[in-house]
C-alpha cells in the first residue's frame, strides 16, 4: 500500500510502518516513547544493582559525604577529592542525603539521565538536518557500549556531564545560525556547567571549528575568537582537575601504579591502536569487558603502527569527497577522533596501569559515528524504492534489537561485585585488578583460602604494586601463617611506604601479637595518608583500651565518629569506655545510637542493659537482656545477668 497525505498530517516514516497516517506529533511522541521504554527494558537487569568497584570511594566509603563542611570542599577545595568535578560532587552528596545506601535510586538517575540524553542527542541532529534523527536517539539510548557509563553508579558523573554538553551544542548550533548573543551566553553556560561535571567536553573548541567548516567550507575569524573563549576556560579546568587529582594523591602519600606505556613511539603505536579499538567497537560492540587486556606497546609492532596508514589513506580519499557526502563523513569522524584524543594513550592516566581502553571513554566521542549511521539512513531511506523500504526497515529493526538484546545481557553483569569480577575472569584472566577485587569479596566473605589464591594471582601479573602484596600478607595471616604474612606485608611497604591499607592491616595483626607500640606507629601512618579513615582511629582506640588507657581510647573513637557519626562498632567501643569510667548515662547514650544503626548488635544490646541496670532502670535492662537472648539463645552472660535482675540481686548485671 502506498504511503497516504492528509492536511496537517505526516506519513510516518518507512523505517517503523508505512500503512498509517499519524499527525506529526503524534510520531515523535510514539518515538519518544520506544526510545524511553526501549532504554528503561537495557538497564532494567542493573536497577537491582549493589556498589561497585570505585562505588564504594564515591559513595558507599565516602568519608567527606557525612562532613558539614563536604559542599564547600567540593567547589572551593581541589584537591580534597581526587577530581574537581564539583557540581557531580554536589548532586552525589544531595543523593546521599536523599537515599543513603539504597542503591535503586541512584541506578534510577543515571537511567533517567540516559533517556534525557539520548532524546537530546536526537534534537541535536534533527537541527543539522538528520532525517532519521531520532534513529540515532535510539541507537545511541541502547548501545551496548553505553552500558558501563550508565548502569555503574560512580560513572553518574558521564551521564550528568553529556546533558550540558549537548544543550550547548544546541544553543552553539543556534548561536552560528543567527548570531545572537543570547545563544552564545546560552551555550558558554552549558559548556561550563558539563565541565565542573566531567571535563570530558574539554575538545568543544576544536569541535566549534570543524563545524564551522563543515556547515561554510571554511573556518572565519569570528570562529576563531569563540574557539579561544572555550578553550581558555577549557584549559583552565583540565589542568584544575589534574591539579586537584595530584593534589589528592599527595594528600594520601600515593604513588600512582605504573603505566607501561614507553617513549613516543610506543605512544604513538598506542594511540593508533587504541583509537582502532574505540572504532570497532563503536560498530560492533561484541565482547564487552570492564577490563580489557593491555597489549604491547613497549616496544611497539609493525603492525601496531598500520592503523595511522589507514586513517591518512581515508581521510585523503575522503578529502577528495568533501563537495557531497565526504563533508558530512569527515565531520562525523572529525567529531570522534576529536573527542577520543584525551584517552588515546599519548598521554598516561592512572586507569592505563590495568587497561588500555575503557567502553566509559567512548559516550561522548561515539556521537560523531552514531550520527552518520543516522544520516546514511536517512538518506538511504529516501532513495530506496518502496519494495525495498520494508527489507531495510526489517534489517535495521533487527540490528536494532540484536543491540538493545547484547546491551540488556551485558548490564546484568553490573548487579553485584562478585558477579562482575567473575565475568570479566572469565574473559580475561590477566585482569590482575579484577584478581584482587575478588579476593576482596573472598575475605568479606570469610574465605581467605580463595582470597589469598586470588591476591596471588594478582601479585604474579603486577609484582610491583604495593597494595597486592599488602592484600596477600593480610589474607595469609588470616589463615594462620603469620610470618608469611608479615612478609608481604614488609614487601608492600618496601614499595610504599605510606600505603595507609597495609599500615593499618599490620598495625591490626601487630596489635594481636601484643606489639601495641609498633601497632600504634603504623596506625599513625596509615593516618597521615589517609586521615579521613574512620576505621584506623577506631583501631586507635582499641589499641589504648586494651592498654587501659580509657582517656585515649575516648578520643580516638570521639575522632572516628566525628568522621562517621553512624559508625555502630565506634559507638560501642566507646559507650563501653564510658562504662569503664563508670558513666553510665553517657554509655546509654552511645549504646542506643549504635543500635539505631545495627539493631542486632547483641554485644550493644548486652552493656546497655549493664548500663541501666547501674541506673537502676531495671525493668528497661531486662528488656534489653530478653533481646540478647532472642538475637543469641546461648549467651550466658546475659542469661545471668537477667536471672540476677529477677531476683532482685543488687549489682547482678555485669
Amino acid at each position: 500500500m502506498s504511503r497516504v497525505s492528509k492536511p496537517g498530517l505526516a506519513p510516518l516514516p518507512s523505517i517503523l510502518f508505512t500503512d498509517y497516517v499519524f499527525s506529526r506529533r503524534q510520531i515523535a511522541l510514539f518515538q519518544a516513547a520506544l526510545i524511553a521504554v526501549a532504554t528503561f527494558w537495557v538497564y532494567s537487569p542493573a536497577l537491582g544493582g549493589d556498589w561497585l568497584w570505585d562505588d564504594a570511594m564515591y559513595l558507599s566509603h565516602n568519608a567527606l559525604l557525612d562532613q558539614p563542611d563536604r559542599l564547600a570542599k567540593a567547589w572551593f577545595q581541589p584537591g580534597s577529592f581526587i577530581e574537581y568535578y564539583p557540581i557531580e560532587q554536589t548532586v552525589q552528596w544531595l543523593q546521599w542525603r536523599l537515599w543513603g545506601n539504597g542503591t535503586l535510586p541512584y541506578h534510577l538517575t543515571n537511567v533517567f539521565l540516559q533517556i534525557v540524553n539520548a532524546l537530546l542527542f536526537w534534537r541535536v541532529l534533527a537541527k543539522v538536518g538528520v532525517k532519521l534523527a531520532w534513529i540515532g536517539g535510539l541507537i545511541f539510548a541502547v548501545h551496548p557500549a553505553n552500558v558501563e557509563s550508565v548502569a555503574w553508579i560512580s560513572e553518574l558523573k558521564n551521564c550528568l556531564s553529556l546533558t550540558p554538553a549537548l544543550l550547548a551544542m544546541s544553543a552553539w548550533i543556534d548561536y552560528d545560525a543567527a548570531r545572537r548573543a543570547r545563544d552564545f551566553r546560552l551555550c558558554l553556560a552549558f559548556f561550563l556547567t558539563s565541565m565542573l561535571c566531567k571535563i570530558t567536553l574539554a575538545m568543544f573548541p576544536f569541535i566549534i571549528l570543524l563545524y564551522a567548516w563543515w556547515k561554510r567550507g571554511r573556518v572565519e575569524k569570528r570562529d576563531l575568537w569563540a574557539a579561544l573563549i572555550f578553550l581558555a576556560i577549557s584549559a583552565l579546568l583540565v589542568a584544575l582537575t589534574i591539579q586537584s587529582g595530584a593534589l589528592y594523591m599527595h594528600h594520601l602519600r600515593q604513588s600512582p601504579a605504573p603505566i607501561p606505556i614507553g617513549g613516543p613511539l610506543a605512544r604513538l603505536a598506542l594511540a593508533g591502536t587504541t583509537a582502532s579499538f574505540y572504532f570497532a567497537e563503536s560498530f560492533l560492540p561484541i565482547v564487552l569487558l570492564p577490563i580489557y587486556p593491555q597489549w604491547q606497546v613497549n616496544p611497539p609492532l609493525l603492525v601496531e603502527i598500520l592503523p595511522w596508514f589507514g586513517f591518512g589513506l581515508a581521510l585523503v580519499w575522503l578529502w577528495t569527497k568533501r563537495a557531497g557526502w565526504g563533508r558530512s563523513a569527515l565531520f562525523g569522524l572529525g567529531f570522534f577522533f576529536i573527542n577520543l584524543a584525551p584517552f588515546s594513550g599519548v598521554h598516561g592516566i592512572s586507569y592505563m596501569s590495568f587497561t588500555w581502553v575503557m567502553d566509559h571513554f567512548l559516550y561522548l566521542p561515539a556521537l560523531g559515528l552514531i550520527g552518520l549511521v543516522a544520516a546514511a539512513l536517512g538518506d538511504l531511506d529516501q532513495r530506496l524504492a518502496a519494495w525495498s523500504q520494508a527489507a531495510s526497515t526489517a534489517l535495521i529493526t533487527l540490528v536494532l534489537a540484536l543491540l538493545a538484546f547484547h546491551a540488556h545481557w551485558y548490564a546484568a553483569a553490573f548487579t553485584n561485585d562478585e558477579t562482575l569480577w567473575t565475568y570479566t575472569l572469565e574473559r580475561n584472566p590477566g585482569a590482575w585488578l579484577a584478581a584482587n577485587n575478588m579476593g576482596k569479596i573472598e575475605m568479606t566473605g570469610g574465605d581467605p583460602a580463595k582470597a589469598a589464591d586470588y591476591f596471588a594471582a594478582a601479585v604474579a601479573q603486577q609484582p610491583q604494586l604495593a597494595e597486592l602484596h599488602g592484600n596477600l600478607g593480610h589474607a595469609l595471616a588470616q589463615l594462620g601463617q603469620v610470618d608469611e604474612g608479615l612478609a608481604e606485608m614488609r614487601q608492600a611497604l618496601r614499595l610504599d611506604p605510606y600505603d595507609a591499607a597495609v599500615n593499618n592491616n599490620l598495625g591490626i595483626l601487630l596489635a594481636r601479637a601484643g606489639k601495641t607500640d609498633d601497632a600504634i606507629v603504623h596506625f599513625i601512618t596509615s593516618l597521615r595518608s589517609k586521615p579521613d579513615d574512620p576505621e584506623t582511629y577506631t583501631n586507635l582506640g582499641n589499641v589504648f583500651f586494651g592498654l587501659g588507657r580509657l582517656d585515649d581510647a575516648a578520643g580516638w573513637y570521639g575522632r572516628a565518629l566525628r568522621l562517621k557519626p553512624a559508625d555502630a562498632e565506634a559507638r560501642y567501643n566507646l559507650g563501653s569506655v564510658r562504662l569503664q569510667q563508670g558513666r553510665p548515662a553517657e554509655a546509654v547514650a552511645q549504646f542506643e545510637q549504635a543500635l539505631q544503626t545495627r539493631p542486632d548488635y547483641v554485644e550493644a544490646h548486652n552493656n546497655l542493659g549493664i548500663a541501666l541496670a547501674q541506673l537502676g532502670r531495671t525493668a528497661e535492662a531486662i528488656t534489653q537482656f530478653a533481646i540478647v537472648l532472642q538475637l543469641d539463645p546461648d549467651n550466658r552472660i546475659a542469661r545471668d545477668n537477667l536471672a540476677g535482675l529477677r531476683a532482685g540481686t543488687p549489682g547482678a548485671a555485669k
